[in-house]
């Protein structure tokens, strides 16, 4: 009787597929081990994914108070997005590091996942995790670059906001040389000497403290969208 059943047991075990292994005999198949090596490379693309959509929405909040600057007359008004706006880069700087150090990792992973029976370079596996990672960092490459666009659109607008600003209170519209310096130098008063003059200092002094914190802003704004781009692509 247990030869016939040793015989049974064994009977069974040459029927059995190649390395699909046993529960109960504590023996894993490679494939639930590649599924799983997928459950966790997914679950570390969605982490990334959240911190790039968290990126996406402070780009979205740092371009509409941009946009509110623009209609903003007083220095206090002014300087009050100045620092909504450093806060919300400070944090993009913070996720940005987390982000590139992420999918550095994850591309680590990706290399040694190739070391994997079945996930060979090249192989189904290896293909889909190489094309999701990359299409992963050229969405955040390309969110990053969406930030220096802001930049140069600062620049380009404030120089526009300045103009009108002059012409508002002078009557008259200011020449390159002068727009250049203002822009520069954020030092207003002398183009407005005659306006002062003419209608008395306290009319014109919200004018004057307003374009100096605006200078203040752009240029510190720009400084740190620039320190943002040196972060990236260090």
């Amino acid at each position: 009787m247990n030869d016939l059943l040793t015989d049974s047991f064994v009977g069974d075990a040459k029927n059995r597929p190649p390395n699909t292994g046993d529960v109960e005999m504590g023996m894993r198949d490679p494939k639930s081990d590649s599924n799983a090596g997928m459950e966790a490379f997914n679950k570390q693309i969605q982490e990334v994914e959240k911190q790039v959509e968290r990126l996406l929405a402070l780009l979205k909040k740092l371009k509409d108070a941009n946009e509110e600057s623009k209609s903003v007359t007083k220095a206090a008004a002014m300087k009050a997005i100045k620092k909504r706006m450093e806060k919300d880069i400070d944090e993009v700087g913070k996720i940005a590091r987390n982000v590139k150090a992420r999918l550095e990792a994850i591309n680590k992973d990706n290399l040694a996942n190739r070391q994997k029976p079945g996930c060979e370079k090249g192989t189904g596996v290896d293909r889909s995790r190489m094309n999701i990672t990359n299409a992963l960092t050229k969405k955040f490459k390309d969110l990053m670059t969406e930030f220096q666009t802001l930049r140069q659109t600062i620049q380009d607008e404030y120089r526009e906001v300045v103009e009108r600003r002059v012409i508002t209170v002078t009557g008259t519209r200011p020449d390159e040389k002068t727009i250049d310096n203002l822009i520069e130098t954020g030092n207003s008063e002398q183009i407005f000497q005659m306006a002062i003059q003419q209608t008395g200092r306290g009319q014109v002094l919200n004018t004057l403290e307003e374009i100096q914190e605006r200078h203040d802003t752009v240029k510190e704004i720009e400084k740190r969208l620039l320190d943002l781009h040196q972060v990236h692509f260090a």
